[in-house]
This record gives structure tokens, sequence and C-alpha cells, in this order.
């Protein structure tokens, strides 16, 4: 096993059913060493000694926030992460998903040019009082030119218009939303509108804003340089992007929010020495905290961040069960070394890791095939992934190997 992680095998390996899925409890306890890589970013307003002496794990004045990230999609630090609320202007993070899905799949063009009606003009425009590009009603203007109004001034008659320019009418941009936070695994989050404002039913998470920042980094990253976009000049006007953090530790994007019931937030990225991480975080009182609490919480990020080897190359990490196979238990390794992120602080930190797949396995498999997931908790709720890989094949058994593992299911639930 590699050295860089000290694991202490539990003999009374558990079983946890998370049904349909299964969890392998392997380790109990993990000892943090030496890392593979890190993030100097020492320079910063907190040293990385000021951090672990402050007990290494940071606290927030925001009601949710979550840091993920970029690479692996690992959690470094959440707070009420799964928590629903209000999106307010967070939720444009969608509207552009779908305006950029539907350019991607030639729906629309950037160059088409979009009548902003009556309706765009009147709930989302000059006479509604929110955030607008201030498009004169019945104006046409270009997709381009809509979407860089969306995500630099948050302009809402810019959103209405690009919903009823691609889906008809805004209700039904709405549920395409839905269906496509859905599709890109947003279990939980609902949209009811293009433009975030206060409506029964619309909720999201800040975990589910992450993944769908991460998302339109890793689906559009020819459109990513859009949300760092600073300033728009349309007509008389000069609009300056109110993502405080642009520019800030690495900061590129992404997206501002605020309403009354769930306070102040932004959903921002940034990256230092090739590291990238997404912080999510809303419900703060006053705006001027959402510069303070994240810098100070990206800062913990990047000085924290670190890679631990758990197994080397072709090491086998555990078994699954199999069903109806020519045997039992399939054993499973990393495509490569199984490396995990995790935050150095605090030291020697107690971790569980856990074998997560689909029970039972069903033969026939191949060796090479994705199979499983190896998850990695710290004390501090930090969570990181690796995928999993059959080390064998497996070839369908016999009738009588079939009928054993039926009788095995039905009476111990795979509870081996």
């Amino acid at each position: 096993m590699g050295g860089l992680m000290a694991i202490q095998a539990d003999v009374r390996i558990a079983y946890r059913s998370l049904a349909p899925l299964i969890a392998v409890t392997l380790f109990l306890i993990g000892l943090l060493g030496t890392s593979t890589a890190s993030s100097p970013a020492l320079a910063q307003t907190r040293s990385v000694a000021q951090i672990a002496k402050q007990g290494g794990v940071p606290t927030t004045r925001a009601q949710r926030a979550v840091i993920m990230d970029a690479q692996t999609g690992a959690i470094l630090f959440q707070h009420n992460a799964d928590e629903m609320a209000p999106p307010d202007g967070l939720s444009k993070l969608m509207t552009v998903a779908v305006v950029l899905g539907a350019v991607k799949k030639g729906e629309i063009k950037l160059t088409d040019e979009v009548k902003v009606s009556v309706n765009a003009w009147r709930r989302g425009g000059a006479p509604s009082g929110w955030t607008a590009m201030f498009v004169p009603v019945n104006t046409r203007e270009t997709v381009e030119t809509l979407l860089q109004g969306l995500i630099v001034q948050s302009g809402n008659d810019a959103a209405i218009a690009l919903a009823e320019a691609i889906a008809g009418n805004e209700d039904a941009f709405a549920k395409r939303m839905t269906e496509e936070a859905r599709r890109i695994g947003l279990a939980r989050s609902v949209f009811t509108n293009a433009t975030g404002l206060p409506h029964a039913g619309q909720q999201v998470t800040l975990r589910e804003m992450a993944l769908l920042a991460l998302h339109l980094m890793r689906a559009y990253p020819e459109h990513y340089a859009r949300f760092a976009q600073k300033e728009l000049k349309y007509g008389k006007f000069r609009f300056i992007n109110d993502n405080p953090l642009l520019g800030v530790l690495g900061v590129d994007g992404m997206k501002t929010g605020f309403v009354k019931k769930a306070g102040h937030g932004l959903v921002v990225s940034g990256n230092q020495d090739g590291r990238r991480l997404i912080l999510a975080m809303s419900g703060l009182e006053k705006k001027e905290e959402v510069r303070t609490e994240g810098q100070r919480l990206l800062e913990w990020g990047f000085a924290s961040i670190t890679e631990v080897k758990l197994f080397d190359q072709n090491e086998v990490v555990g078994q699954a069960r199999v069903w109806g196979g020519d045997r039992m238990w399939l054993p499973l390794v990393g495509n490569g070394p199984v490396t995990v992120v995790l935050p150095k602080y605090p030291a020697n930190p107690r971790i569980t890791a856990e074998l997560v797949y689909m029970r039972p396995l069903k033969s026939p498999i191949r060796k090479g095939d994705q199979v499983a997931k190896l998850r990695v908790t710290s004390a501090s709720q930090s969570v990181s992934e690796v995928p999993l890989y059959a080390a064998e094949d497996v070839k369908p058994g016999g009738i009588v190997r079939r009928g054993f593992d039926t009788l095995v299911d039905l009476t111990l639930g795979w509870a081996l």
C-alpha cells in the first residue's frame, strides 16, 4: 500500500445498505502524511500555520457553503450544503446552461436576433424595478448581447427574452431548466423561472450549485471566459460585474445572488498554481460579507488542499459481491494509483472509506469495466470519490451458482 497515508484496517468489515447501492466500510482511521501535491497559497491574509492553529476547519457566517475541487469533484468543506433555499440570481447559471446547450445543439445561434417582448420588458426590464439591461421594449438584440447582459448585469429582461426565444415562454423554459438539472445529476434543485426572482417552489442546494458550475466549465469551456467579463457597455449604460472576488485569488467567474429570504450569496471559481476550486455560499446578511467570507474560505481551500495516495497501481482496493457469476467476489482496482483529495488540516484526521456499487453486480463483467467507487470521508466532512474498476473478468455462472446467489439475496440481502 502507498506510504503516503497510513491506514489501519478494521477486522470488523461492516456492510451498509444504501439500496439500490451497497456501501462497504473498509477503513476507520487514516493518518494524513506527506502529500503528493499541494497548492502553496501561503502569501494570503492567513498563513497555513494560522489556519491549523485555529483548528484546521473554517467556520463561516454563511448559512450554507461548500468548497469543491474542480478537477476531481471532491468536497473540501461543507456547511448545510444540502439545505434547500431560494437561489435568486444564482439560478441564472442554469439559465446560461440551457442557453449554451441550445447553442451547442444548433437550436439558436449567438448571432440570432431576439425580440425583447412587452412581457420581458415589463417583468424584467425598466418597469420591474429589478436588475435589468434596460433593453427598450420590442427592440431586437443578438443572443450574444443578451447573454452578456445576463452574465455581467444579471439582466432579468435578458433572461426572459432568451427564455421566450428558446422555449416559446418562460414557464416552458423553466421546465426545461429543471429537466436539464436532472440530466446533469442535480437531483433536488427545482427551477420555476429564468430569472431567479422569488417564486414558490423554486429552491436549490449549494452542493448542486457547485456541481452546476463544474458542469458549465466542463461542457462549455469555450464560453467560460464570459464569466470573467468585468463590464458591459450597452447604449448609454455601463454595467459593472458585481462579483466582488473577480481577480482575487485567481477568481475568474461566476455569479452572485441576493434574495431577502436567503440572503446574499455567490458561486465562484478560482485557479491557483494549476488547482481550481469552486466555492458556493449563501445566507449572508450583509453584501460586504460576500467578499470577506468568500476570500477567507478560498484562502483556506487553496492552503489546505492536498492529494493523498491510498493504493498503488493494480493494488486491490476491495472486493465486490457478484450475482450469477463464475466467482462470488470481484477484486477492484483503480485506474493507476488510487489518489484522493483531502484538506491537510486538521492533522492526523479520522477518515472512513467505503466501496459503493450497485447491488449486486451481475455477470458478465469485463476486466477494466468501471463498477464501483471508493468514497473517502474525513471527520470534517470532506468527501472524495475515486472510480474503481474490475481487476478480472467474470463469466456467467451455471444454474447452481445462480440459484445459490438468488437464495442468498432472498435470505440475507447480500449482507455477507
